[in-house]
């Protein structure tokens, strides 16, 4: 029988903080940038009761809750703690699919005679992940991806929630229909005007019915709203990308201010991949401007790279092709399309000396962190 369990750490910035420093437990722990244009990256359950949720504005978070105590993120130490939490999930099942820092897809199907009984599972991880590393995790259980999501929502924090196949459909069908991955907002407000809140009423509703709303996915999500997911967990899952962005206290105007923000993410880019062991193939910017509008362009290497130097020529060359007709917000820059550090070519004569310079630069930034040498 197919069993899929998926575990999502609660609040897990906010846990992580509140562990490691006891005078913040119990109390509206708020992760975020703290500058004015700052994000909430998580808040604690206790910060949530008056409404501060993740991707919200720190100011408005600090309306909302003025008694709040507001830190930025270390995100080494969550990196840290993440590690943990994996190599745990690793002993339980040997295919195991991290969908981000703090959150993982398990395959235990046809582990009953290793086990026993393969529901008893939910329990032991929670347990063993609140004994090894000292945090709350909330648990799905169900014979496909998408049930298992869905469960280990339906209960936090620290719950864990089973679902049968037989029961599956019937199970989900009271609940909104928000509650399937994809649905977003907008989709939802075209879903109730045809008078469709409810995962049951979606799975019942004809296709042609539901085609000018969702168009080419009608299909995929009438099968999830049955309760139907044929996705397998991926093994040896890879980061599909690294990146850094950054939102400016004050909007940028110029050319030689864009240039010098944009080497600096380049800078912080490359040494992320590097310390991964990682290159990339694919180069991404980001643009957001002051009326918070975006645009994203891309541009693919013909050999992989991670030195700064080279992530920065593509970032220029698209940079180049951009209209900045407008002040500047945010930039971000990402490589993507990742491999492993084995594929870059280093038998170019220049290539060889920028490696060399950048490693003693590597050195640095690994012994003292990443913010104690930046180039000009």
């Amino acid at each position: 029988m197919r069993w899929i369990m998926h575990v999502d750490m609660d609040a897990f910035f906010a846990s992580v903080e509140q562990m490691d420093h006891p005078e913040y437990q119990g109390k509206p722990l708020i992760v975020c940038g703290l500058s004015s244009r700052g994000v909430v990256s998580t808040c604690s359950y206790e910060a949530r009761k008056y409404g501060v949720h993740s991707a919200m504005s720190t100011v408005k978070a600090q309306q909302l809750c003025p008694q709040g105590i507001f830190i930025p993120g270390r995100h080494q130490r969550y990196e840290e703690v993440s590690s943990e939490i994996m190599a745990i999930f690793h002993e339980f099942s040997p295919c195991v699919e991290p969908l981000s820092i703090d959150e993982a897809f398990l395959d235990l199907s046809g582990m009953e005679k290793l086990v026993g009984n393969v529901e008893s599972l939910g329990a032991k991880v929670k347990a063993r992940i609140k004994k090894d590393v000292g945090l709350t995790a909330s648990v799905g259980l169900a014979p496909n991806k998408f049930l298992a999501k869905l469960a280990s929502d339906l209960d936090k924090p620290d719950g864990c929630v089973i679902i049968h196949q037989k029961e599956a459909a019937a199970f989900i069908a009271p609940l909104p229909v928000g509650k399937i991955f994809g649905v977003g907002a907008r989709t939802q407000e075209g879903l109730k005007r045809l008078g469709i809140t409810t995962i049951g009423q979606l799975a019942t509703a004809d296709s042609a019915y539901l085609q000018p709303v969702l168009g080419n996915n009608t299909e995929e999500l009438r099968q999830l709203a049955l309760g139907l997911d044929t996705r397998p967990v991926i093994n040896d899952w890879e980061q599909k990308s690294i990146g850094k962005e950054n939102t400016f206290m004050v909007d940028l105007h110029t050319e030689e201010e864009r240039h010098k923000a944009l080497w600096d993410l380049c800078q912080q880019v490359g040494w992320r991949v590097r310390l991964g062991k990682k290159v990339g193939h694919t180069v991404t910017l980001k643009v957001k401007y002051n009326d918070f509008k975006s645009i994203t362009r891309s541009i693919t290497t013909e050999v992989p790279i991670s030195l700064d130097e080279d992530i920065f020529a593509f970032i220029r060359q698209l940079a180049g092709a951009v209209k900045w007709s407008r002040p500047v917000r945010l930039l971000g820059v990402s490589l993507s399309k990742i491999a492993p550090e084995g594929e870059i070519l280093l038998d170019l004569d220049d290539n060889t000396k920028k490696k060399k310079r950048i490693d003693a630069i590597d050195a640095l930034k690994k012994k003292f962190g990443e913010n104690i040498i930046h180039r000009g």
